[in-house]
């Protein structure tokens, strides 16, 4: 249920963003705009991206045994690139993004020292199918998702012991996406990433050999250029 109000709520905002695009987009007031027209989704483009990210990883003993499971949080940044092909409004394409991300916790446990968790950086390769009203596409994505996850323990004599794992796993999600000029669009994007669960071994007594899941939700807004 709580992932489900996620998305809701993203829909509203996009639908929101959509509707306030169609009144006010080719307004002379506008800050972003300009007077050469927009025309075509087709054609390779790159940019950059940044938000947001929130969620849970779960942690227990390797083998089997208690879940501990904790909040996450934290910001993205990265880039993209991909493909779209218009096909008279219907918008098919491919993406491709990887983002730094500090997404994780810390935990102080007694005894043991401070224990932090999270994803450094990750990135997806998707699909994206969406349709075109005039200089605004709204669209739905989805494909597969990787990422390096990494877990250490600070001992209270301030010793850090530290472990990384690759996480493999899939995203999907919702998008708007709104051309400026020609060659230049701006995006707002909701995405679900799930990248499953890894072991980390090695981890000194207290924590010990874990299986951690990482699994997130992110926010967030790009610019793109179209070549």
């Amino acid at each position: 249920m709580k992932r489900l109000g996620i998305m809701l709520s993203a829909i509203l905002l996009l639908t929101s963003a959509s509707q306030a695009a169609d009144l006010g987009w080719n307004s002379g007031a506008s800050p972003i705009y300009s007077p050469t027209p927009a025309t075509g989704w087709s054609g390779f483009y790159a940019g950059v991206s940044g938000g947001y990210g929130w969620g849970t990883l779960t942690r227990q003993p390797a083998g089997g045994g208690a879940q501990v499971q904790n909040n996450t949080g934290g910001w993205n940044l990265g880039g993209q690139a991909g493909y779209n092909m218009d096909m008279g409004g219907f918008i098919l394409g491919g993406e491709a993004d990887l983002q730094w991300s500090n997404v994780g916790y810390t935990e102080d446990i007694p005894g043991v020292g401070s224990f932090k968790a999270g994803i450094d950086f990750y990135g997806t390769l998707r699909g994206r199918a969406g349709m075109a009203f005039g200089q605004v596409m709204p669209y739905v994505t989805g494909g597969i998702a990787a990422g390096r996850g990494s877990a250490s323990l600070t001992n209270p004599g301030g010793v850090t012991t530290s472990q990384s794992a690759t996480h493999m796993g899939w995203t999907a999600g919702i998008g708007l996406e709104a051309q400026a000029t020609s060659n230049i669009s701006i995006k707002a994007e909701y995405l679900y990433v799930d990248l499953g669960t890894q072991t980390y071994n090695g981890l000194p007594a207290g924590i010990g050999n874990i299986d951690a899941t990482q699994r997130f939700s992110v926010v967030r807004a790009g610019l793109n250029y179209k070549f």
